[in-house]
């Protein structure tokens, strides 16, 4: 993944055009038109043998002929000519094509080869990238660039568009233009058979043009470069997504259109939640979000203020607002004395604020800055329905000019509704022009406001410290993996409760007593031995799965019962499948229910993000991905506390007020574990706990189901966020003889890792951030800790304290660049255990990891004062220079170069 090749996606200096025409319609005529009324500024260069000018444009009659190599090329031809096209470019030095041809993974050559095959093969092989095919090509208004088949232009601005679909696209386009919303850039990605959202997430991201991201997804492809891509943009810009395929059959017609893999709907709403993405639902939706993102300012808070000419769209917009979660702001006695010194004496004297129907421009100016003025909202709704005073307009423009000349209007989000067809037309222009979000309902409007406050809140809850799991709860990894190992070598695929259970204790889940017999007579001896009462089921691998009711007797109390429940199991069995094998029967100990709750926990597999946590209450119809709540591995408790709230506010999960029912801890603790166990265990395909008993702190699973991957199956990428690497963590001994642990950094280690950096001296501060600067925020150490393995790496060096707790002594970390070539570190150890060989462990360990990553060059910076520092990097292989004009010591190494030490 390429960034350095985009740069000639999103900043060409000139352009080919491959198939040029002069006939109409024709898409070679159509880019041509675009291209040229775009107002480009570098050469556009059409290639035809048909003509000597295309649209008075000198042309060329093929690849070779043209004067200089173009930074960008669009192939406008039939899918059979492109292979050669694109050979041909590549050759020429062209590093980035446009195809615009559809059908061509279905087309072969005479060869019998592939099309899009053979294109891929060729452009690999010269470092060219590929958008497309079936792409309408793209847009690029602050360059003036329009290298697309869309039927308008697009006017210049901060969004960021990127769509698998071209009719979503020309849709989206359409819409934006009659609001006078501009774009960044605006592309179609086609089939993304090269180019994909995580590219270009990645280069948007950084894009200082772009203020929000908005994508229309079909399908995924690379689950973690995606997941990656996507939650580094979104820590710096809010990004909004719209997902074709809720429905099977919705999912079924997406994957035909793009031909991508077909994901579960629900995982791939908790992946986005996960990144920190905004899901919309439609395109009503979607346009309503662009509105906002065009036009509204990083929101403060979460309180509204609603203002309107008429009381029933007010209480619309309240029913809607309390409905989605939000929040009403309550108005202080001082500004209820204000606004009364403007309003009439009827006016509802509350939030919301009803100015009454003969409100003119005076009074809603008035009405809004009093309420921009006061500390008690964060947001302001303004509402206002066709009058007989008939200043929609007038009212319109006064607003606009009280907001714009408003000292807080940078703190406040202003947003309005003018409903009406004809009356109305005129002010909501006028309000897109002044850059003030309009809708044209009261629920639009606040189904805008909500998407706002959601995208908030997920990043609040992405940044939240998660508290450690108790130190007395065993992850024993070792045992649980040996007895799945040795499972799959007895070729079992499937692990009922009896078998499963060791594996899930290794993790200190709390199961019940199960028993695998032979007979109703060892089923009785084992009765006799434990004690009543039992539960009685069959084992065979031709009967349902275990939770058929038919396969289950309970609650036996004796000899007798045991006997007549084998018998009768045995022939419901029978009478389901005559020629079904009976392996033996399950005893399992009955547990106390009574003051408890029932709930479900499953993991899946799905064909795009693989494992998926599933918690929900179950049933004999459950589906996971729609009774349940979804979460992606790894979980730690803030995620698994965030899914649990996402399981209760959706009524996936129903606290049922049980005397010893759900308990938000032992809820977490299990699902954090849950988590481990699919994260240390490849072997497990699939997990089934039903029912799990929720009795307050203690959580018990009645009965297991483990689904195993074949012996010989590779799992290694089967996660799609990569977890915390354990096998990174060491042990050393520093000069003095202190023992440290050296390992990655970890979510929870945000307060000490506070402490540490609280801890360093003024002059190392100094040295660490290049200036004097004041302490870590939240949100900075939240960045710091949270991170993302897949893109960088944070070791820490810790030590036992006085108290026993662990303390934070140093710190190394390095960020990398998408396409792994480069990573630049930076460096602080305590002052009270500098010089001890702190730095030259973590600084080796650093270098060790990006070595064994295959990274290309490790690179960092200090100020001339820290030669220490200098003196350190040099020792280990590093060349170190002087930047005088910066007054800084470069330090660069090239890591294929130097020998693994």
């Amino acid at each position: 993944m390429s960034q350095r090749t985009l740069n000639s996606l999103f900043k060409p200096t000139s352009v080919a055009i491959i198939g040029a025409s002069n006939t109409e319609k024709r898409a070679g005529n159509v880019l041509m038109k675009n291209l040229l009324s775009g107002g480009f500024s570098g050469p556009i260069m059409p290639v035809t043998p048909k003509y000597r000018a295309v649209m008075g444009v000198l042309a060329y009659p093929n690849i070779e002929a043209l004067p200089i190599k173009p930074d960008l090329a669009i192939i406008c031809t039939r899918a059979s000519r492109v292979p050669g096209i694109v050979e041909t470019l590549a050759q020429f030095g062209c590093k980035v094509t446009i195809i615009m041809a559809s059908g061509m993974t279905q087309e072969y050559n005479d060869e019998g080869i592939n099309l899009l095959e053979l294109t891929m093969q060729h452009a690999k092989r010269y470092g060219m990238r590929i958008l497309g095919p079936n792409s309408l090509g793209m847009l690029l208004p602050p360059l003036g660039l329009n290298a697309s088949l869309a039927h308008a232009s697009a006017l210049p601005g901060k969004i960021a568009f990127v769509s698998q679909s071209a009719a979503i696209c020309t849709t989206v386009l359409d819409w934006a233009n009659n609001k006078g919303i501009g774009f960044s850039s605006f592309i179609s990605l086609g089939d993304a058979t090269d180019i994909s959202f995580d590219e270009l997430l990645d280069y948007l991201g950084r894009d200082s043009r772009t203020s929000a991201i908005m994508l229309y997804i079909d399908s995924v492809n690379e689950k973690r470069h995606f997941l990656s891509a996507a939650r580094a943009a979104s820590r710096n810009k809010p990004i909004l997504v719209i997902k074709s395929g809720r429905s099977p059959e919705g999912a079924r017609a997406a994957k035909l259109h793009t031909g991508g893999v077909g994901g579960n709907d629900a995982v791939y709403e908790a992946a986005f939640r996960r990144a920190g993405m905004l899901r919309v639902n439609d395109l009503i939706e979607l346009f309503a979000a662009v509105e906002s993102l065009a036009h509204s300012n990083p929101l403060q808070g979460e309180r509204l203020a609603i203002v309107s000419n008429g009381g029933g769209p007010a209480v619309l917009a309240v029913d809607e607002l309390m409905l989605r979660g939000g929040k009403l702001a309550e108005l202080s006695q001082e500004t209820i004395n204000n606004l009364d010194e403007v309003l009439p004496s009827t006016w509802s004297r509350q939030n919301p604020v009803d100015i009454i129907g003969d409100g003119d421009a005076n009074r809603y100016a008035n009405v809004i800055n009093i309420l921009m003025n006061c500390n008690e909202l964060d947001a302001i709704l303004v509402l206002h329905s066709p009058s007989a005073l008939g200043e929609s307009v007038e009212i319109a423009d006064a607003l606009i000019h009280t907001i714009q000349t408003h000292p807080k209007k940078n703190r406040l989000n202003i947003l309005t509704n003018w409903s009406g067809e004809d009356s109305a037309y005129q002010a909501r222009k006028r309000f897109s022009k002044g850059g003030i979000p309009t809708y044209r309902t009261p629920e639009g409007a606040v189904g805008a406001f909500m998407h706002m406050v959601e995208y908030r809140r997920n990043q609040k809850l992405l940044q939240e410290v998660p508290q450690s799991i108790p130190d007395n709860i065993p992850t024993d990894s070792q045992t649980a993996r040996r007895l799945l190992q040795a499972a799959q070598a007895r070729g079992k695929s499937v692990l009922e409760t009896h078998e499963a259970s060791p594996i899930l204790r290794a993790y200190g889940l709390n199961t019940i007593d199960t028993w695998f017999v032979k007979d109703a007579t060892q089923a009785v001896a084992i009765a006799e031995k434990v004690g009543y009462p039992l539960a009685l089921k069959v084992q065979s691998p031709d009967i349902l799965h275990k939770s058929d009711v038919h396969g289950v007797m309970l609650n036996l109390t004796c000899a007798d019962d045991i006997r007549h429940a084998a018998k009768a199991i045995t022939q419901r069995v029978h009478q389901a499948n005559p020629e079904a094998v009976i392996e033996g029967m399950i005893v399992q100990r009955m547990a106390l229910t009574a003051g408890a709750q029932e709930i479900r926990v499953a993991v899946i597999s799905d064909p795009v993000f693989g494992p998926a946590i599933c918690l929900g209450e179950g049933g004999s119809e459950w589906d996971p991905t729609k009774d349940a709540a979804v979460a992606l591995p790894p979980l730690n408790m803030a995620l698994a506390r965030y899914m649990v709230i996402q399981a209760l506010k959706t009524h996936k999960l129903k606290d049922r007020r049980l005397p010893l029912g759900l308990d938000m801890n032992a809820l977490c603790v299990m699902l954090t574990q849950i988590s481990h166990i699919i994260i240390d265990c490849p072997e497990i395909a699939a997990l089934d706990l039903n029912p799990v008993l929720a009795a307050g702190e203690t959580i018990t699973l009645l009965d297991i189901n483990i689904r195993l991957h074949p012996a010989n199956a590779d799992n290694t990428l089967r996660l799609a966020i990569m977890p915390y690497p354990k096998e990174l963590e060491e042990e050393a001994v520093l000069k003095n003889g202190l023992k440290v642990m050296l390992r990655p950094i970890l979510p929870e280690d945000e307060p000490k890792h506070l402490a540490f950096d609280n801890s360093l001296s003024d002059e190392d501060r100094y040295k660490r951030y290049f200036g004097v600067r004041s302490k870590m925020t939240h949100e900075e150490m939240a960045v710091l800790t949270q991170i993302d393995y897949a893109r960088e790496m944070a070791f820490i060096a810790t030590a036992k304290g006085p108290d026993g707790d662990d303390i934070t002594l140093g710190a190394v970390r390095a960020s990398i660049d998408p396409d792994n070539t480069e990573a630049e570190f930076a460096m602080a150890v305590r002052g009270d255990h500098q010089g001890i060989g702190l730095g030259k462990l973590l600084l080796e360990k650093l270098i060790h990891y990006y070595q064994a990553n295959d990274t290309a060059v490790l690179t960092g910076f200090t100020m001339f004062e820290n030669r220490n520092m200098a003196s350190l990097a040099k020792s280990l292989g590093f060349t170190v220079t002087f930047d005088m004009e910066e007054h800084l010591i470069k330090m660069h190494m090239n890591l294929k170069a130097a020998p693994p030490n």
